[in-house]
């Protein structure tokens, strides 16, 4: 019953951000100047009013939230983009650049956990030698380096200078269609991996923090006095009890990873869900930047019930709600 109180109390909340962030960025979006703007009194300003008018741009701002929101919820009609895609709809437009999005985080997501958690054990298990030392400065450098800085120079080297993959993405006329294909596949290594490297040094340093400190705890020493073997305690006791702060943030770096796709694929020129939200706010494309700044905005406030939440499964000594 606590933890159901403590749920729908989330919800609530998650639903207050989730109106006031796109209030805020309905009217910040609003109040941007154009960087064009038509002659007085010819054709294409004309044109640009009467665009203006058709879309009831021209009212006070409070006015066009008003009729966004009631066409919203009551015609499910989220509006058209003007610039990126003419006139179509805009949850189609979401719907085209999707995919690139979810399988460039996906695709880094399976990199990063287990490479990250596995370095993060072998740190652990090394501690204080020669390879501890090199997954520690590892870590820091790519935690601290952003993923785009490190996207740069993996265009330069990997791409530029030895030729190894293309600096661009592959488009779906390359790839025949289909974003499995073995050249889109091929074209999305560095964008993969260049996302992957910052989620692969958090896990590794987030593991060994937490398993050294298992290690050391009174509960390993009873387990290796039972007659447990160094690597079965370990395994049994040490790994269990370190991955309880673990799991839950594999949620929090896909978001990681998510956000920071907004410029790796503006940079590797990938189709999804990063550019058109750049170009949106670019050439003022209101539609199409309100509903990928809503798509953010639920992704990012479900994760975080969602991670609350999986505490307890990990650990069912948690129990969240109850004090």
């Amino acid at each position: 019953m606590a933890m159901f109180k403590y749920v729908m109390k989330r919800i609530g909340l998650m639903l207050v951000v989730f109106i006031i962030s796109s209030i805020i960025s309905f009217t910040m979006i609003r109040l941007l100047v154009p960087d064009f703007e038509p002659v007085e009194g010819g054709i294409e300003m004309n044109i640009e009013q009467a665009r203006r008018a058709a879309m009831g741009l021209d009212r006070p701002i409070p006015v066009q939230l008003y009729r966004y929101v009631r066409r919203a919820v009551f015609d499910r009609d989220l509006g058209s983009s003007w610039h990126i895609n003419k006139m179509m709809d805009v949850t189609e437009v979401i719907g085209r650049r999707l995919p690139p999005t979810m399988l460039l985080s996906i695709y880094s997501m399976f990199i990063s956990i287990p490479i990250g958690i596995l370095l993060g054990i072998w740190a652990a298990v090394k501690k204080n030698k020669p390879t501890d030392h090199i997954i520690s400065v590892g870590s820091m450098l790519f935690i601290s380096v952003p993923s785009f800085v490190v996207a740069f120079f993996m265009q330069y080297f990997m791409g530029f200078r030895l030729g190894w993959f293309p600096i661009v993405a592959s488009s779906l006329h390359e790839a025949d269609g289909s974003w499995l294909s073995m050249t889109m596949t091929h074209s999305l290594i560095m964008p993969v991996l260049a996302l992957s490297f910052g989620g692969i040094a958090g896990f590794a340093r987030a593991t060994r923090a937490e398993l050294t400190e298992a290690l050391t705890s009174d509960y390993m020493l009873l387990a290796r006095t039972k007659g447990l073997t160094h690597a079965s305690a370990i395994r049994r006791h040490a790994l269990r009890n370190s991955m309880v702060p673990i799991f839950p943030g594999i949620l929090g770096t896909f978001m990681g990873i998510f956000a920071g796709s907004i410029i790796i694929e503006t940079i590797f020129a990938i189709g999804g869900m990063g550019p058109i939200t750049l170009q949106a706010i670019n050439t003022l494309d209101y539609d199409v930047f309100q509903a990928s700044t809503m798509f953010y905005l639920i992704i990012g406030l479900t994760s975080g019930i969602i991670i609350d939440m999986s505490y307890g499964f990990v650990d069912p000594r948690i129990r969240m709600g109850e004090r």
